[in-house]
């Protein structure tokens, strides 16, 4: 018996849960702005980002935290379409796409929440700070990863 591709979801929820619950985390146990050295090149620092990646927008009056829900629950909706025309075998773009849906599911929760999305992974080298980001925003990357890797893994035949 064939596999819906909808059973991915456990996969988007579990995404869901580690993101919010590791905001919380750090929400509770970290003070705002100050960073906690972990490693040379790695801290702890809770940052509350009303933008969008990289803080796009973050400086607006409060449109932003609208348009970003709005963005967000027509992506999610597209994404459970998406996967659910997925056939049984194609588990890695099920994975890739439930991969994105939780991830934008667990920063929709902050700014409809908070009005901002907690941030708290500070990566750096010397001078160079990455921005602070979360479990979400990683969970985003890796499947948009996924996807792409998976355009070069099929032929160009399957791809039409």
């Amino acid at each position: 018996m064939a596999r819906s591709p909808l059973n991915w979801l456990w996969l988007a929820a579990v995404v869901i849960a580690l993101d919010l619950g590791t905001k919380a985390l750090a929400s509770s146990m970290l003070s705002y702005g100050e960073p906690v050295p972990v490693l040379p090149f790695f801290n702890l620092t809770l940052l509350h980002n009303t933008g969008a990646a990289f803080s796009f927008l973050a400086g607006e009056a409060g449109w932003q935290r609208w348009f970003f829900i709005g963005l967000a629950a027509v992506v999610s909706v597209v994404l459970v379409r998406w996967l659910v025309t997925l056939k049984s075998n194609e588990r890695w773009m099920a994975c890739a796409i439930a991969l994105i849906l939780g991830g934008a599911i667990g920063n929709v929760y902050d700014r409809v929440i908070h009005g901002y999305v907690v941030d708290f992974i500070h990566f750096y080298w010397n001078q160079y700070h990455f921005p602070a980001f979360n479990l979400a925003d990683t969970a985003i990357t890796v499947g948009a990863i996924m996807m792409i890797v998976d355009l070069f893994r099929k032929p160009q035949e399957q791809r039409d």
